[in-house]
């Protein structure tokens, strides 16, 4: 229980070393990964029934030949395909907003340095060492947060094309 408490002081230590930006690109990666996840829970489960019925409303067609046919194809295929995508298109906003929020807390970090260099006339080493740790440390957050969501991303996009492109597979012209 104490290693908790610990563990928690911790992280609030390094949250006010960095600032109120730092929060906000917490909120931001809570947001990524919870949709990561949801997304890893739909291709595991509800994908697979969405995929079964689209299959089967296929098969259950007389003919697949005629242009009707492959017209309805190719809605069946959009219909699941907007479903796959659901959320993905999100996902790269938050990668791509990452590093902003880093850059963000960059500069709100060096105002504090600059405001520090006004009052003491840069005597007060100590007082800018806090400024510039407010400076980088959300930079470094931003620049982590987007680099694991690009590794979320990217498998999850690689999922949904291979999902997509499965189903094409399986809606066969006869």
């Amino acid at each position: 229980m104490y290693s908790l408490i610990e563990a928690f002081e911790g992280i609030q230590k390094f949250l006010d070393m960095g600032g109120p930006v730092l929060l906000i690109i917490a909120a931001l990666l809570l947001v990524m990964w919870t949709l990561l996840f949801e997304r890893l829970w739909f291709f595991k489960t509800t994908l697979k029934t969405e995929l079964q019925d689209a299959v089967s409303c296929w098969e259950a067609r007389p003919e697949h030949k005629s242009v009707h046919a492959h017209q309805i194809r190719e809605a069946i295929i959009s219909r699941v395909t907007l479903n796959i995508n659901e959320g993905l298109s999100m996902i790269k906003a938050l990668v791509a907003l990452a590093p902003l929020l880093g850059l963000l807390g960059t500069v709100t970090g060096m105002i504090g340095v600059f405001d520090v260099l006004a009052i003491t006339g840069g005597g007060d080493a100590k007082s800018m060492a806090a400024g510039v740790s407010q400076a980088t440390i959300p930079t470094m957050a931003g620049m982590v947060a987007a680099l694991s969501g690009v590794f979320g991303s990217t498998y999850i996009n690689r999922i949904a094309s291979r999902e997509k492109q499965l189903l094409a597979d399986r809606l066969i012209l006869n």
